[in-house]
């Protein structure tokens, strides 16, 4: 354990990038740390411990291969060539894969080790020190390629990850959740500094409310456009049901009452003939206006990725697995301009949807409007102009 440890801290100083401030050899120290203290609360065996320990220590070395995307998954593989090459057997390897995996967001711990390794990786949320080393993190993110953010803003999503965040363990929730709520509430006053500094020059707050103002417009915008086109839609069923109710009635009565009747008044024959196919015509146009149609399902990571997929469907997610669709929406919420896409491409299907369910409703009320005419003109000819027994 001495040699590895050793051995692990060497290889933080020589291959640690310097632009990964947050993810770092401290940060490292802490987890092993927490999960020491966690696994002797729990009373863990001798072997668990260990596993807690590598696992601790090697839950981050992902970063010294690349950035933030993967590296659990990189950290993973490169603790099982180090862990064989010490000796560890393949069982125990693979349970410590497992433990570094389980710290991805977001984070699904599927047995104590792993729960343990989850809270002491987000321990940060309920230290002291919470507000110096999100700014760390901030930092870091920015030097790995994420462009400047404001603080408020870093500030106001750091907040939405801690309100959708849990911890696992029994003891987190004991000891660490009280600190993490005074975080939150630390959070939610440096929000309100930061914005009123902001806007400290006239200037400043100008800027600051046209924002806002800009902010507040769109929003109202994409709730506006959505709600109109789902009350386009429901107005679009409803006169779907309308027009089914109308010409099942019809060909109901047709079918029960006019056909028994047509030997003895065959010169009706031709006018019940269009009756019911003008009535069957509207019918399945206006079925077809209110047919579901649902795409295949899945959003790949790859889609995510190139900012192609659109979570905002549920046709779009309905074969993703939870876990999955957690990453994606994730992602979703930390990219503005992805999610104004999204919603932007839902909006702009739902038109599509839209017009399709009119242009069948178009079709089905036009036959129905003109065949009902030509039935009862044909209905009137019949009656007047020709004898049962002249047919």
């Amino acid at each position: 354990m001495e040699k590895f440890e050793s051995w692990i801290r060497e290889m933080f100083e020589n291959r640690q990038k310097s632009e990964v401030c947050f993810h770092n050899l401290d940060h490292t120290l802490q987890i092993v740390e927490k999960v020491k203290e966690i696994g002797d609360y729990y009373k863990l065996k001798e072997e668990e411990q260990e596993d807690l320990f590598f696992a601790g220590w090697m839950h981050d070395v992902g970063y010294w291969e690349g950035t933030r995307e993967g590296h659990e998954m990189r950290g993973a593989e490169m603790a099982q060539d180090y862990l064989l090459e010490l000796g560890v057997s393949n069982e125990r390897v693979d349970r410590i894969k497992s433990i570094i995996l389980a710290t991805r967001v977001p984070q699904n711990p599927q047995n104590l080790l792993e729960e343990i390794i989850c809270d002491s990786d987000l321990y940060h949320l309920s230290s002291d020190r919470f507000f110096d080393q999100t700014l760390l993190l901030k930092k870091e993110n920015e030097n790995c390629g994420n462009g400047k953010i404001s603080l408020t803003d870093w500030l106001k999503a750091s907040k939405v990850f801690m309100m959708s965040h849990h911890y696992h363990t029994g003891y987190a929730k004991e000891f660490l959740q009280p600190g993490k709520e005074k975080n939150l509430q630390l959070i939610e006053m440096k929000i309100k500094e930061t914005g009123e500094d902001s806007g400290s020059s006239s200037k400043g707050k100008k800027k600051n409310k046209d924002k806002k103002k800009s902010e507040r417009g769109v929003e109202t915008m994409f709730r506006v456009t959505s709600t109109n086109h789902l009350e386009l839609s429901s107005l679009a069923d409803n006169k779907a049901n309308i027009m089914i109710s109308v010409n099942s009635i019809i060909i109901s009565i047709v079918v029960t009452v006019l056909i028994r009747k047509l030997e003895e008044y065959p010169n009706y024959m031709i006018p019940t003939f269009l009756l019911i196919v003008t009535c069957l015509t509207a019918m399945v146009f206006a079925i077809l206006a209110t047919r579901p149609k649902v795409t295949r399902g899945v959003v790949t990571k790859e889609d995510i990725t190139k900012k192609q997929g659109n979570l905002l469907y549920f046709g779009n997610f309905h074969e993703m697995s939870l876990t999955e669709y957690k990453e994606g929406m994730h992602a979703l919420m930390e990219d503005g301009n992805y999610l104004y896409d999204s919603m932007i491409t839902d909006i702009y299907h739902l038109g599509r949807v839209l017009s399709e369910k009119y242009r069948l409703l178009r079709k089905s009320y036009n036959i129905f409007m003109v065949g009902f005419v030509v039935s009862v003109i044909s209905f009137l000819i019949a009656t007047i102009f020709f004898e049962p027994i002249q047919y």
